[in-house]
């Protein structure tokens, strides 16, 4: 589980949603707001857990999966800096039947259920914040769905490695390639062979577990458009709210 910590240089205006809140509400929230260290791996809830609170990362990614009975899963969002992980607290369900787990390590602000609600519920910027978002989310989820189904899994791998890396200044990823196939619901050595093409076209560069973006120009010529579909309906949303 996460755990409480004291870390320098982290402030909650590194989170996107976080940073676009008025004064007044940033001062209403700014005391109820947790550092949390989040462990690679850690999981958040699980299937039809209650959830206690909301995280909104601000180093971290936290991947949505879905865990099939037979063990398979495969993910249908991620959420990091740009957004919030308890959409479910809004909208009435507090359960919900997918995973949330830590796909990146880093820093997030946990923030009591009751306290979003009432922020939630004072029809203020983080009402409108939200609302966009969730939507934003949705768009993720349908394209995501739509990818897997029609387009290759090196244009899969793509959209994903790029959707990750934005969220991760430094372009390098901590994923094996075994992790990256359950997220993308294929066998480890289809994404071996994926990710051979892209490391023999200079894309990207894989060793030991680390995956690092080389060339994000030519990794984007490889990818198919639900990369940008996602990305642009996340700044059309988010970006006109005042």
């Amino acid at each position: 589980m996460p755990k409480n910590i004291a870390v320098e240089n982290q402030t909650p205006e590194k989170n996107y949603i976080l940073a676009k809140l008025g004064r007044t509400e940033t001062d209403r929230l700014i005391k109820h707001l947790e550092p949390v260290n989040l462990k690679l791996g850690d999981v958040i809830y699980g299937p039809n857990q209650h959830i206690s609170h909301a995280y909104f990362p601000t180093t971290s990614i936290i991947s949505l999966q879905y865990i099939m009975d037979t063990g398979a899963c495969a993910e249908a969002a991620e959420v990091g800096n740009e957004g919030m992980l308890g959409l479910p607290i809004l909208l009435g369900g507090s359960v919900t039947p997918n995973t949330a787990i830590v796909q990146t390590a880093g820093h997030a602000y946990r923030l009591d259920q009751h306290i979003l609600k009432a922020e939630f519920n004072s029809a203020g910027i983080m009402q409108r914040l939200l609302l966009r978002y969730t939507q934003a989310v949705m768009t993720q989820m349908f394209q995501t769905a739509a990818c897997n189904r029609h387009h290759t899994i090196e244009q899969q791998l793509c959209r994903w490695l790029l959707l990750t890396v934005d969220r991760i200044p430094s372009g390098e990823l901590l994923m094996t390639q075994e992790l990256v196939a359950n997220m993308l619901g294929v066998r480890r050595e289809s994404i071996t062979e994926a990710a051979k093409g892209l490391q023999d076209a200079g894309c990207i560069r894989y060793r030991r577990g680390h995956i690092s973006v080389l060339d994000r120009p030519k990794l984007e010529r490889c990818v198919c458009e639900c990369y940008s579909v996602v990305k642009e309906e996340f700044i059309r949303l988010m970006s006109s709210i005042n």
